[in-house]
């Protein structure tokens, strides 16, 4: 005979087995669906950047660098800039090897481990003098080097995703070419996050009624967030392509990173009215001021008439000169720290 006892630990043992049966069929494919709803091609990559110095620690630009890796298969190339500096971007997440070479130099060879989402600093590579050279130089261009440091500043988003294209964390970098200084105003004026803020923006002018002119409703909201994107497309491309290429002038921030807080403040409140030309060298922020007080000037043409006047326009180019001082101590003091994909081989604070 089955005694009490035995039914219930049968009943209770079934009663487990159901319960637990249940819970699978419930969370299992729960678990399945936030998995297959993450960024996988996101999480497999990683970047891979570091600097090359000779036996007495001073730069070796143009030096050759090979990266490869077995699972996957991968085989990129590049070249250190004039800070011996070289970056690898969308590097699968595995085991790879460094392979470097220069014109006098013996090759060097350093292997690594970059993980999913991963910034890679390798350590210094030190470059030993050659007993015999064999190999031929192959330097880039200063466009090119550009090129390569404009990708990485690219990718650098806020939070991972709200832009932030127009700083550098590189202390020499490559001066921009024309084109690039247009291709960078344009991805950060079309960018959706940017979109999206002009919209947020045009919205509380619509709650606030401010610029009355406009009426309300949906058309006033429509001429608002038209006026408004059309100042942040006019003030981009006249502040930091236009005049930039005329003047021959740098539109970005330079990143400090270092000395006493206050002379980092200093800094960078100044970079409101001085800012680095093409020949590296500091000079008046021309393109800032003038490219401000210019979009400042087209407003009149879309504003409401009894808001119109060269009000407006000093108005505006105050206000947006005004946005680049407080902008550059967020950057200096808080936007690193906020930035994902920020160069973490450059100078800290």
């Amino acid at each position: 005979m089955v005694s009490k006892r035995d039914t219930r630990k049968r009943f209770f043992g079934r009663a487990a087995r159901f319960a637990l049966a249940a819970a699978l069929c419930v969370f299992a494919p729960m678990a399945r669906a936030q998995d297959a709803a993450k960024p996988a091609a996101q999480e497999s990559f990683g970047t891979v950047a570091g600097t090359v110095v000779d036996q007495t620690g001073a730069f070796v630009p143009g030096a050759r660098v090979e990266l490869t890796a077995v699972k996957p298969s991968v085989d990129e190339k590049a070249f250190t800039d004039t800070n011996g500096q070289f970056y690898f971007l969308n590097v699968p997440a595995a085991d790879f090897r460094l392979t470097i070479s220069a014109e006098h130099f013996e090759n060097a060879t350093v292997t690594g481990t970059v993980h999913a989402g991963e910034h890679y600093v390798a350590p210094q590579i030190v470059l030993t003098l050659a007993t015999q050279t064999t190999s031929v130089s192959v330097t880039q261009t200063q466009e090119e080097i550009a090129e390569e440091q404009l990708k990485v500043q690219e990718t650098q988003r806020v939070l991972g995703f709200i832009p932030n294209f127009y700083v550098t964390y590189v202390p020499d970098a490559a001066p921009l070419t024309a084109k690039q200084k247009f291709r960078l105003a344009w991805k950060s004026s079309s960018d959706p996050v940017t979109i999206a803020l002009v919209a947020a923006l045009a919205g509380g002018e619509q709650a606030s009624n401010e610029y009355k002119g406009y009426g309300q409703g949906a058309q006033g909201y429509g001429k608002r967030f038209g006026a408004t994107l059309a100042d942040v497309v006019d003030g981009t491309f006249l502040g930091a392509a236009v005049f930039p290429t005329v003047l021959k002038q740098d539109p970005r921030y330079f990143y400090k990173g270092t000395g006493s807080t206050q002379s980092r403040l200093f800094y960078a409140i100044a970079n409101a009215f001085i800012c680095k030309g093409d020949n590296k060298k500091w000079q008046p922020n021309y393109s800032n001021i003038l490219g401000n007080l210019a979009a400042g000037g087209i407003a009149n043409a879309y504003y409401p008439a009894g808001d119109r006047g060269a009000g407006l326009t000093f108005a505006t180019a105050g206000i947006r000169i005004g946005e680049t001082a407080a902008a550059g101590i967020f950057q200096e003091f808080v936007v690193r720290k906020l930035t994902p994909r920020a160069a973490k081989s450059d100078p800290k604070p």
